[in-house]
């Protein structure tokens, strides 16, 4: 079974706007790793907890376990064993890396997340990433620029546009109905936002600066 095209480590990314289908492509890598005996570690950010706190989740039901994180360190941690090992005898061997290591929603993390997703290739792991390439405002969203172009492998996604059902690679943002202030918190825990997915043409972004030009262009 192929079940990735590149020998030794590598860095897989997938990016889309929301309801893209990132998280099944992802969901659907990690699976066929599983069932060809691979050693899997999946993680996904702790604010994410949409679905299920402990598994990621595609809008279509399918899941995987996960381990939800708060950040960069946390997944140093347990891929280095450091939370099983707490309290064991001196000398214990810690265990050997994954083969395989995805994350999901990836651009919540910080820049150190490139450094780790670089390592873990160079040491020889399948790094399988997905998240937004670009925040609700239609820019680069976090790490994702360095980690695309860093990647041996990007699959760009698209969902459908839910005005005029063209092929949409924005997330508009709503706040009551309305479309987000530019000067909005890229990441909102806990509000009342609800997301589309947008064409470029359809996708709006209240009171943006003009010299980034308007939301549709």
């Amino acid at each position: 079974m192929l079940i990735s095209p590149f020998h030794g480590g590598h860095l897989e990314v997938i990016v889309g706007p929301m309801f893209s289908g990132k998280s099944e492509e992802l969901i659907r890598r990690v699976t066929r790793s599983l069932i060809a005996k691979q050693n899997v570690l999946v993680f996904k950010p702790a604010l994410d907890d949409r679905y299920h706190a402990s598994a990621v989740a595609s809008h279509a039901g399918r899941s995987v376990q996960a381990l939800a994180v708060r950040g960069v360190a946390d997944i140093r941690a347990h891929l280095s064993g450091e939370d099983r090992l707490l309290g064991a005898e001196p000398g214990v061997q810690r265990p050997p890396l994954p083969d395989v290591v995805g994350i999901d929603e990836v651009q919540f993390f910080d820049a150190e997340v490139v450094t780790l997703a670089l390592e873990l290739a160079d040491a020889g792991v399948r790094v399988i990433l997905a998240g937004l390439d670009l925040d609700f405002r239609a820019e680069p969203f976090g790490p994702m620029p360095q980690l695309l172009a860093r990647a041996e492998s990007v699959e760009k996604l698209t969902a459908i546009c839910t005005v005029c059902g063209a092929p949409a690679t924005r997330s508009q943002r709503l706040i009551g109905g309305q479309p987000a202030r530019y000067d909005d918190a890229v990441v909102l825990v806990g509000a009342q936002e609800s997301y589309e997915a947008r064409c470029r043409v359809h996708h709006a972004v209240l009171e943006q600066p003009s010299n980034l030009g308007a939301g549709n262009g």
